[in-house]
């Protein structure tokens, strides 16, 4: 893309690049650069209404350092490098969304259209798909990044920071019992690849469906076809969940023969799925819903940790003493991860809570509340859209974190609605 507008579609179009590189979902901080050095030419800066909440919560999390070396009761550790990293990176990746936002505000229709925005997130849909089929057939698929090159061993060998650069093709886990791949490329674990298809999906159908000929529409039918293999094979119930409510939602919200086709589609896709053998494999995963005892255990301690700072949390994690099974745990030999869990770790309302306490939450909810009042009237093709993405961002932040990539893709969905007021 030429002009102002080719960072954010080197960002969406090139994030394959950007992945195999080892910067993934770090690349958005890589290119806030050029966009702010955009804004900077164009002022003054226009901003949208609601603004002012998430600069709230990025006042917050500053605020938030002054804890990082406090330890609440259940948990344990002390301040080191990892920690102050984690931070630090999670502030820079705060502020590089806001940018991005603000960037996407001001840029003129001419300069980026909508729908060239919206067909944009459509192929990074495809590019999506493409990475979870080659965790469903390659789930072994990995090498080793120039990123994760270049950086010292002590940073590169800790795990939060190997799911941001090494590129892998999937998570393996013993979620049915028996090891089982659940894709993730091109992103950085599997719950990121389920949060950010479903995202990916909507704007896939707005771009070259709904505004699409007859070849784009045969395309579309194709690719959800395939993408219905890994979004199976990911295991993913949240992923599973938010899908039955995005339907649920567009057939409440749209009327005439729209409703008839969409029941139609619903229709025939489901008794495809019943009769395949893709149903057997949800009804395993739904017969063994292992990870909610983790899921309870990781929420109850860190809503107890963090009532010992409920307005600027700790600015960052902790890990807990001990896992849901007992207090003396570690890593096994299946299972390396394992051991004992960081707080905040299930969904990013409890990574707030701990981090940036009750008050951070409560401002995250608040922004895409806000979205949701303002815009609920939209009726057009991508004002349904973007509400029903900020929906599913309020149901996801009790299942899903949204740092690295699913934060960017949630804030660029705010920011279509925006230029479409």
């Amino acid at each position: 893309m030429r002009g102002p507008a080719w960072p954010i579609g080197a960002l969406l179009v090139g994030y394959p690049v950007w992945w195999a590189l080892g910067f993934g979902g770090l690349s958005v901080i890589v290119l806030a650069v050029p966009m702010a050095v955009v804004l900077w030419r164009r002022r003054p800066i226009k901003v949208p209404r609601g603004f002012g909440l998430w600069l709230l919560l990025l006042a917050g999390y500053l605020i938030s350092a002054l804890m990082l070396a406090e330890m609440p009761p259940g948990t344990y550790g002390e301040l080191g490098p990892g920690r102050i990293a984690g931070y630090a990176m999670r502030l820079a990746l705060y502020a590089s969304i806001l940018i991005m936002v603000l960037y996407l505000g001001n840029l003129t229709e001419r300069e980026l259209p909508q729908l060239r925005l919206v067909r944009m997130l459509g192929v990074l849909f495809v590019t999506t798909v493409a990475g979870g089929l080659l965790g469903v057939l390659f789930p072994a698929f990995a090498f080793t990044s120039p990123m994760e090159l270049l950086l010292p061993g002590w940073v590169s060998e800790n795990s939060f920071v190997q799911n941001l650069i090494h590129p892998t093709a999937a998570q393996t886990q013993k979620v049915l019992g028996y090891a089982s791949p659940r894709p993730e490329a091109p992103f950085e674990w599997a719950n990121a690849w389920g949060s950010n298809v479903s995202v990916l999906l909507v704007w896939f159908v707005v771009g070259w469906w709904v505004h699409g000929g007859p070849r784009q529409k045969i395309f579309v039918a194709v690719s959800i076809a395939l993408a219905a293999v890994p979004v199976v094979y990911s295991l993913n119930r949240g992923l599973w969940i938010g899908l039955g409510l995005a339907v649920v939602y567009l057939i409440v919200r749209v009327g005439g023969r729209t409703r008839v086709a969409l029941c139609g589609a619903v229709a025939a896709g489901a008794l495809v799925f019943a009769l395949s053998p893709l149903a057997s494999l949800v009804a395993q995963r739904l017969d063994k819903p292992h990870s909610n005892d983790i899921r309870a255990f990781t929420v109850s301690a860190t809503v107890a940790a963090a009532g010992h700072s409920p307005v600027i949390g700790f600015g960052n994690t902790r890990n807990a003493t001990g896992n849901h099974r007992t207090i003396t745990t570690g890593k096994t030999q299946w299972c390396g991860g394992c051991g004992h869990p960081p707080l905040g770790s299930d969904g990013q309302l409890w990574l707030l809570i701990i981090t940036q306490g009750f008050t951070g939450a409560a401002l995250y909810v608040a922004f895409f509340l806000g979205a949701i009042r303002r815009h609920w009237r939209d009726r057009s093709p991508i004002g349904l859209a973007g509400v029903l993405v900020m929906g599913l961002v309020l149901l996801y932040m009790f299942i899903y974190d949204g740092l690295v990539t699913p934060l960017s893709l949630y804030l660029i969905s705010f920011a279509l609605l925006w230029r479409n007021a």
